[in-house]
């Protein structure tokens, strides 16, 4: 079973003076300590709704200081349940950010269709891979045809253009010697 799971994160920026900065700034603070390794975990911006049920901004600001509300979502593979998905994911992204709270939002299963489908791709993608295999082996075979073949016009081409070479030799020294004279 394959799961969807969205972690919520809170993220601290400092030195910030309006929201969207604050927003932009702890994205790409994120993205910067999940990358390389975790580069397929999308980053969203949090909602945040007030007690009364009204929308408000994912950043909180005060004194130059912002909490900012952002979704963090991975696909775990291969669980056995929900509960053991959420977990992998809290594991995961928790040990690249350090020090910034988190707290799973859902987990969705994927469905079982998209695994035939995925299983379907992955056999027409082997099929393909080994047609290139063979592709790659048949040029492989004519490029060191034609690079023998090269060589020994190489190596005849070199053979006159040695001939030339010396003949172009005595011809450019005597007319050396004389400037010099």
């Amino acid at each position: 079973m394959h799961c969807r799971v969205v972690v919520e994160a809170a993220v601290p920026v400092y030195d910030v003076e309006t929201e969207d900065e604050a927003i932009r700034i702890a994205i790409s603070k994120t993205g910067e300590m999940l990358n390389p390794d975790l580069n397929y975990v999308e980053i969203n911006m949090g909602e945040r709704t007030s007690p009364g049920g009204e929308e408000l901004a994912p950043a909180f600001i005060a004194a130059d200081e912002a909490l900012v509300a952002l979704e963090l979502e991975m696909t775990v593979f291969n669980v056995e349940r929900e509960e053991h998905a959420s977990r992998i994911a809290r594991k995961e992204i928790g040990q690249r950010l350090q020090n910034i709270p988190l707290e799973v939002l859902s987990v969705e299963i994927i469905e079982d269709d998209d695994e035939d489908d995925a299983e379907a791709e992955d056999d027409e993608d082997d099929a393909e891979a080994e047609d290139d295999e063979d592709d790659a082996e048949a040029e492989d075979d004519e490029d060191d045809q034609s690079a023998d073949d090269d060589a020994s016009s190489d190596e005849a081409a070199d053979s006159e253009s040695e001939t030339t070479d010396e003949d172009d030799d005595d011809d450019v020294l005597p007319e050396f010697e004389d400037l010099l004279e």
